[in-house]
């Protein structure tokens, strides 16, 4: 593997209000200093966010993203994350292109609900129940989540990703948001993990747009 003193940004996306929470994200601006898939997914192992990315062309937004096990087509946190980090208006992922755009303090992008990793929707009668569950074992990523206003749209969220890797919850999931967005067919104000908050809106042809707050932590 290459130097091991890669340099890359730390992120926080869907940040709450306040500016804290978020989900963690790294971002290897220079993608060519690891050209190596095995040495990006090596280094995405030692890094240990649920996600990171390293981008290979800044100026088209091409980028290819790692969770510390496995590489991802397309996931939701790193894609808001690394398009406000570019300032650019379309990412080109494993999937297919995304489109972004800033509106005031929100980072949104634009994505297919097919593009996401599977993830079981399990749904709960409320959110004290959502809060209250334990890590579930290694197998399947559940995204549980209960209607906290159903009218208003806000739901409470958690995701348990299962694989084993060390992150046993992911504190913003943006494909799974995204997912639900899809399956409910509505627009959504999601509090996630500790307090982080996810906003969707369904758009038309099947897509959907994801948008959040992000801070640069480093």
């Amino acid at each position: 593997m290459n130097d091991p003193e890669t340099d890359y940004d730390v992120l926080r996306v869907f940040c709450a209000p306040n500016g804290g929470y978020g989900n963690e994200l790294g971002v290897v601006r220079d993608g060519s200093v690891l050209p190596d898939p095995a040495d990006r997914q090596e280094f995405a192992g030692k890094l240990g966010f649920s996600e990171t990315v390293f981008v290979d062309d800044p100026e088209r937004g091409a980028v290819d993203i790692y969770t510390p096990t496995l590489r991802l087509p397309f996931a939701g946190h790193p894609c808001v994350g690394t398009a406000w980090l570019l300032d650019v208006p379309e990412l080109v992922t494993g999937a297919g292109v995304v489109g972004a755009r800033l509106d005031g303090e929100f980072s949104w992008i634009e994505a297919r609900p097919e593009w996401a990793p599977p993830r079981t929707l399990r749904q709960y009668a409320s959110a004290a129940e959502v809060d209250a569950l334990p890590v579930p074992p290694a197998g399947e990523w559940v995204y549980a989540w209960a209607w906290e206003d159903e009218p208003a749209g806000r739901v409470r969220a958690r995701g348990f990703p299962g694989r084993g890797d060390g992150v046993e919850e992911d504190e913003a999931t943006g494909a799974a948001a995204l997912l639900l967005t899809a399956w409910l067919g509505r627009a959504l104000n999601i509090t996630q993990g500790a307090g982080s908050q996810i906003l969707t809106a369904p758009q038309p042809g099947g897509w959907v747009e994801i948008g959040g707050r992000v801070l640069l932590e480093h």
